[in-house]
């Protein structure tokens, strides 16, 4: 029976199914945006939702529970400078991440699904363009041949 038996084997025993999250969780942090089979999002949502929302306190004890989960340092970095800080004023604890649904596979017919942070994406190249200033042409060579 599983009574009290939480989340989706994934067909693998409990430290390769662990491995997997973690490669699947530093992905997407790292890429905001991932492709993966339909079970392995669903599976991926509670885990990844749990670790954005401790990452909205940036303290030492959180960057150190961090780096015991998340294979890449850049990730936790990325996690704790952007993507917390981002979502620090979203109520609740969830909610940062949406799956999309992608059809089915070639090879085999998986159901394939896109799942990505809600909002970071557009959000981020929003601020980039609003940084950029317009170049202004310099019309000073179309004179310089008028005058000729």
């Amino acid at each position: 029976m599983r009574h009290r038996k939480k989340g989706k084997t994934l067909g693998r025993e409990k430290d390769p199914r662990r491995a997997l999250m973690r490669s699947l969780a530093t992905s997407l942090v790292l890429k905001e945006k991932i492709k993966t089979t339909e079970a392995k999002a669903k599976a991926l949502r509670p885990v990844i939702e749990k670790h954005i929302t401790a990452a909205k306190t940036s303290d030492l004890a959180t960057r150190r529970r961090l780096l015991t989960f998340f294979y890449n340092e850049k990730a936790v970095k990325k996690l704790l400078e952007k993507i917390g800080p981002f979502y620090k004023e979203r109520k609740g604890k969830g909610g940062y991440t949406r799956i999309i649904k992608a059809g089915a596979r070639q090879g085999d017919g998986a159901k394939m699904a896109m799942i990505e942070l809600v909002d970071f994406k557009k959000k981020t190249t929003d601020e980039k363009k609003e940084n950029l200033k317009p170049i202004k042409k310099d019309n000073s060579k179309k004179e310089k041949t008028e005058k000729k």
